[in-house]
Formats: structure tokens, sequence, C-alpha cells
């Protein structure tokens, strides 16, 4: 997953700060920072994904091999979990009588609220949005005509309203046959990260999905997933090792860097998530063999503990969005184990005949924080100063360090399109 700084320059993202209303020591960003040099950030994916070089970090050492070989390195009889959002080109560009160019980029779903709903409606629907060069779009709607397989059609945006620097954009268009999905596939752009210096080409549409990508919804890859190939997976079944997957789709969050000088003090983001029941009983299976493929699928696994805690503690109910606050994790102390948790998740969508646990997180994790789900994970190396770094160090403690020099000094390529790192317990 990638931190778009440059975009949250751009877009002048408004940050609400929010102190966590428990005591603990700080934990200051300047602590987590690193030279990175602009040579070592990939500005594009290997030829064959899984020629990508593969550092791994087992008992506070480390080694190296490429990612064709990750099986070897993963313990007998784990469990994959991976996440399976798919990026949507979520970049659309209007040009005013004027000639002034607007840029208006999807970031959730408003009305229809659901992602599934909203990317199939063909009468039109609302999504926050993020607007490039809003000064020029003082009033009025803005307009498109595109084809789509032979048919012509308009697209007409107007501004609902504002809030902060994200606004509420309503698209509308009269072909009932057209969907929003095949709107955006045709006439939008996939956004790949700024920091690459380069506009988006045909190949980022392949090279900036993962190749079990199905679940359309965010507006960045998972990308520690792009290392997986076809050869990769049936190697897992080889060694008997199972593989399931969840969904996160990543959204407006990703474009808000660390600006606090005190973690204390960043506001993270919601984001969707969805983990269908038979997961949950594969990682009850599998209890303390857990494998997270990325950072999204990290958050996601760990929320699942505190959305049991919720449960057990008859804090949710089926009218009741299900919600992982930021610092809920710190803010209480408690003995119920992992399986308790998911055995609650378990009984709360057989009790209501849920096949899937449909949610929200806000999860941060940062050092300090008690893994509770999983035993090791896929991570690529990650921007200095990030809540991403932050997320790594938790995991690794002052190791981080440690194995970022390593990357660094033995030619591992770096961000969305570079190598990979196997962290194991």
């Amino acid at each position: 997953m990638v931190n778009f700084i440059t975009f949250a320059q751009k877009y002048n993202i408004l940050l609400i700060h929010v102190n966590k209303d428990f005591n603990s020591n700080p934990i200051l960003i300047d602590d987590y920072d690193y030279a990175l040099p602009d040579e070592c950030i990939a500005k594009y994916p290997l030829k064959e994904r899984d020629q990508s070089k593969l550092l791994v970090y087992r008992n506070g050492e480390i080694s190296e091999d490429i990612f064709l070989n990750a099986v070897s390195h993963l313990p007998e009889h784990a469990l994959l979990v991976y996440n399976n959002t798919k990026v949507i080109h979520a970049r659309l560009l209007f040009q005013k009588s004027t000639g002034a160019q607007i840029e208006i980029f999807c970031l959730e779903p408003l009305a229809p609220s659901d992602y599934a709903l909203s990317l199939s409606s063909t009468e039109g629907c609302t999504w926050k949005c993020m607007v490039g060069n809003l000064k020029k779009w003082k009033q009025g709607n803005l307009a498109r005509n595109i084809s789509i397989n032979g048919q012509s059609l308009q697209i007409t945006v107007s501004l609902i309203e504002s809030t902060g620097n994200t606004h509420q954009i309503r698209f509308e268009w009269h072909n009932s046959h057209i969907s929003f999905a095949e709107i955006l596939d045709n006439a939008g752009e996939l956004p790949i990260p700024p920091y690459l210096h380069r506009k988006t080409e045909e190949s980022d549409k392949t090279t900036y999905q993962t190749i079990y990508s199905k679940i359309k919804g965010s507006v960045a890859a998972p990308t520690a997933g792009l290392h997986f190939t076809k050869q990769v997976l049936d190697s897992l079944k080889q060694r008997n090792i199972l593989t399931d997957e969840l969904t996160l789709h990543v959204g407006a969050g990703t474009f808000q860097p660390v600006k606090a000088a005190d973690i204390a003090d960043h506001e993270m983001h919601a984001e969707v998530i969805s983990v269908r029941k038979e997961t949950i009983e594969k990682l009850l299976q599998h209890d303390g063999n857990v494998i997270a493929v990325g950072t999204t699928s990290v958050r996601t696994l760990e929320s699942l503990y505190y959305i049991g805690v919720q449960i057990l503690h008859e804090k949710v109910t089926p009218d009741k969005l299900i919600r992982v606050e930021q610092w809920e994790p710190y803010q209480q102390k408690t003995d119920i184990s992992t399986e308790m948790a998911l055995r609650a998740i378990l009984n709360y969508l057989n009790n209501h005949q849920l096949t899937a646990l449909h949610a929200q997180t806000r999860i941060i994790i940062h050092p300090g924080y008690v893994f509770r789900v999983i035993r090791g994970m896929f991570t690529n190396f990650h921007q200095p100063r990030s809540t991403l770094l932050l997320l790594v160090s938790a995991f690794t403690g002052e190791n981080w360090k440690k194995i970022y020099d390593y990357a660094l000094s033995h030619d591992f390529r770096f961000l969305s399109y570079g190598d990979s790192s196997l962290l194991l317990k």
C-alpha cells in the first residue's frame, strides 16, 4: 500500500488531529525516518513478478531470496490470507469550455454507500471525491461525452457539498445499459502512486493489480500481493499451505501523510472490510499460524479480534455499524483469547444467519501493539514517517532499522513496485 504524500499536498487535504484519551509514552514520527534515495524507488515493476527480491526476517536474523521461492520460508500448515480488493479507475478528467481541466478523484461511495451497489448503478450515484483545480470550477455542472461499446453517452457531474477538502459529487448519465463501473473502466484513469513521477501507462492496468484481485473498490493497490504469480500459488498448494481471502478497500486515508510530531495526534481513516464466515472458521483452525499478505490484511485480521471483544461485551447489534476505532486496542486491557474472540464472531454470524462480516476499521498499529491473530506478514518496503512503517516496527521492534538498512545496502527496490519482505515471529 502506498502513501500518497504528493496527492495530499496537491489537494491540500485537511488533517484533523485527535488526541488519545489515555496515557502512554509519546511515539514521535521523527524516530521513524530514514533516508530514501530516489534511485531506490522502483518506477516500474519487474517483467516477471516473482523474480523480485525477498528479504526474510526470522528470529532477528535476515536472509534474502527471490519471491518465487517464498513458500520454502513459510511455516508448515500456515494459512496465507490476502486482500482481494481491485483498484478502480478512480480518476476522471473533465474540461470546461474555458479550457480549464478539472480532475475528480473518486474515494468512496456515499449513495448508494455499498461499493457493489454504487458501481453497478445505472441511474447515477454520489461519491466522496477529491477535486483538482477546484478554484476553476466555481459553479454549474461539468459534462463529458464518452463512448462505451459503441454507445455514446454524456456524464454530468455536480458538486453537492464540501467537507474540508473532500466533496460530495453526484454522477449522472442517461443510459440504463451502462453501469458506473463501466464508466470508470472506460473513461477513468488508474491512479498509480504520484512518487513514480509519470503518467499511468497501459501496462499499469495489469501490473498495478494483484492476480487475485476481484472486488472493485480500492484507490490504491495492496502492493504486497503484486509479487504473486500462478506459479507461486501453485507452489503453495504443493506444500499444502492453504490460502484464503478477505476484502479491505483502500480509501481516502491513503492520501493522509503523518504530519503530527506525536503519532497520538494523527487521525486514521475508516476503511470498509468484509470477511466471509468460512474465513473465520479457517482462522480458528490455524490459530497461531496465520500469515497476512500486506498491511491491509494485517489491519483487517487484527481488527477481527476487537470486533469479537465488542460482541462478547454486547456492543454489537445487527442494526448498528460495526466499527473498530483507532485507539481501541490501547484503551482496554482484556484477557479474552483470540479463539474466544473469533468464536464470538462465528456465533454472531450464525445467530443472525449472515454469510460474511461487514464492518469498518480505523485501527492504528504502532509500537506497543500486541498482535492477536497474525504470526507473520509479507509486506513491501514503505516510505519514511508513515503509519505503515510504524506497523512494521510494531511487529519487529527496533529491528526495523536493521531490516531497512539491509534492504538499502543490498539493492532492494522500494515502495509499490519494489521488492518484498517476509517478516516472521
